[in-house]
């Protein structure tokens, strides 16, 4: 059996670099995909909703070095199962999780700063963040 999950969005946050105690590279970042439609009402509507990448190796260290907060891209993965949770209000949420198997970067650097969320978004955001390059 193959399972497959394609996301086009922009990353929520930078990416997260760790390794583990054997020296593998493993990144994670948030990915924003959001859809539109018109109501029968005539209407402008919005879902978003959030993945959580991961991503290892030579992947992971690519994505660190070249993505951060805002950027377009693509991921081709396999999803995770959901995990539940409950927030502090109560409410029950599914963490959508999906690991990495390629990653196309849709915009540079520049386009991801000028789309980066202001720090009201979710997000490590916004002004005045240095880039280290």
């Amino acid at each position: 059996m193959y399972q497959q999950i394609e996301l086009v969005g922009s990353l929520g946050d930078d990416p997260d670099l760790r390794y583990t105690r054997d020296g593998t590279a493993v990144t994670s970042f948030r990915v924003e995909t959001n859809r539109r439609w018109r109501a029968q009402d005539g209407t402008t509507r919005e879902k978003r909703v959030w993945f959580r990448v991961t991503a290892w190796r030579r992947l992971a260290e690519r994505c660190d070095q070249y993505l951060s907060q805002g950027q377009r891209v693509v991921v081709v993965g396999r999803m995770e199962e959901p995990r539940a949770w409950t927030d502090e209000e109560g409410n029950a949420r599914a963490s959508l999780e999906v690991e990495a198997r390629s990653v196309r970067f849709l915009s540079t650097l520049e386009e991801a700063q000028a789309l980066a969320p202001g720090p009201d978004l979710p997000g490590k955001g916004g002004e005045g963040e240095e880039i280290p390059f």
